[in-house]
């Protein structure tokens, strides 16, 4: 049996653990724009708080797809031509969810700020949603044939564990989001953050604990695997009762913790499998079918060592400098900057 597609099977499965909770938490606050805020300078406040943060979260987002086509090519052919249409949705989501991040505060115009508030939610909603679905997908299964191609239209994937999984995520990353703005901002975004966090984020969780057991169930899981579920439900029954006790930072790690156990019953639970055909057991994609050359594993291990700490540091840095709330009192007065000429008339 050789080591490196396990290894490899491993740091996917971290990475896409690492993108959940990082960008979880942007994605939820985009999405609570869309309701969470009552006046300009709240929304501004929610904006700041992962101002600094959120493009360098969506870039484990891009690694978990490129580490998926590397090491396992198979894997990632199959996945992602069969889920062609909600990948490219997503792809909208994302860059209409950065322009609306970058672009809303460019213009001194209520339109203007309320039509890119709006995008940031749809987009954050949107991206949520599909990547949620994509992932649910992969660990319950898709109707790929023996070359791993899809079986059905470009509709297939559209079933009831593709919704359970978009919900999933879009529960997980409101109630994350929630704890994120409680913690890092003052005021009334505070207030109301931490108020959702105590009463509605436990609902939130429901559809990934469905998630988590529907896989469990299917894939007849093991026992640490049914621990780690375990595990989760416990984590997110501290972060709720931290919640309620307006103790922000333990409903985070609650909440979070939640999210790394069940990513992780997940994954445990598919091992050796990558992507399960709903056509015939015989066709599942697993760690040994679709894994690269040892050589290639072996060289993509090497820089991997040397890049991820330098990476993990770095962005472990990032936050540390930005560590500070968010107040009402911090944000300026919106306003335009005139170009140079017109000022000089």
């Amino acid at each position: 049996m050789e080591p490196l597609p396990i290894v490899w099977f491993t740091v996917i499965a971290v990475l896409w653990t690492g993108y959940l909770l990082l960008e979880g938490f942007d994605l939820g606050v985009g999405i609570r724009m869309l309701w969470g805020a009552r006046s300009e300078n709240e929304r501004r406040v929610m904006l700041n708080t992962i101002g600094p943060v959120w493009d360098g979260n969506e870039v484990w987002l891009i690694t978990a797809g490129a580490a998926m086509f590397a090491a396992f090519p198979g894997w990632y052919a199959a996945l992602f031509s069969t889920l062609y249409v909600p990948l490219t949705i997503a792809l909208v989501g994302l860059i209409v969810r950065a322009v609306g991040i970058e672009f809303r505060g460019k213009v001194a115009s209520e339109r203007w700020t309320a039509f890119w508030t709006r995008m940031i939610g749809i987009g954050s909603l949107v991206v949520a949603f599909c990547i949620g679905a994509a992932l649910a997908l992969t660990s319950t299964g898709l109707p790929i044939d023996a070359n791993g191609d899809r079986v059905g239209g470009p509709f297939v994937w559209l079933t009831v564990p593709a919704v359970i999984g978009g919900l999933a995520v879009v529960g997980f990353a409101l109630a994350h989001g929630a704890t994120f703005l409680a913690l890092k901002s003052d005021g009334p975004v505070r207030e109301r953050a931490g108020r959702f966090a105590a009463r509605w984020a436990p609902v939130c969780l429901v559809p990934a604990a469905i998630w988590a057991i529907w896989v469990q169930v299917q894939h007849g899981g093991t026992v640490a695997s049914w621990l780690m579920v375990a595990a989760a439900v416990v984590a997110a029954v501290f972060g709720w009762q931290s919640a309620r006790r307006r103790r922000e930072g333990r409903a985070f790690i609650g909440y979070a913790g939640f999210a790394l156990f069940g990513v992780a019953s997940v994954f445990t639970a598919m091992f050796p499998r990558l992507l399960p055909s709903t056509v015939d057991a015989a066709y599942d994609l697993t760690v040994w079918n679709t894994a690269n050359s040892p050589y290639t594993l072996m060289v993509m291990t090497v820089i991997t060592a040397v890049a991820l700490p330098v990476i993990l540091a770095y962005q472990g840095w990032s936050y540390w400098i930005f560590r500070q709330r968010v107040t009402p009192g911090m944000i300026p007065s919106a306003h335009i900057v005139l170009p140079a000429v017109l000022r000089a008339r």
